[in-house]
């Protein structure tokens, strides 16, 4: 799955595109998640991290 955050475990959320007439469709918002390589338990995985999380500190990048 590639809009999953493997840290916060944030995911799709679903809703409405409302027009100007109140039509309504289905849409999606998706969270900004980047390919990064992660320091886990000393060895460097590749994890799909949010912004959020690589912003906050909450994993620690391999070099």
């Amino acid at each position: 799955m590639g809009k999953f955050c493997e840290v916060c475990h944030k995911g799709i959320v679903y809703g409405n595109n409302v027009s100007h007439s109140n039509r309504k469709t289905r849409r999606t918002w998706a969270p900004n998640t980047q390919k990064v390589r992660v320091l886990v338990n000393g060895t460097a995985t590749r994890m799909s991290v949010c912004t959020r999380c690589l912003r906050s500190g909450k994993v620690e990048r391999a070099i």
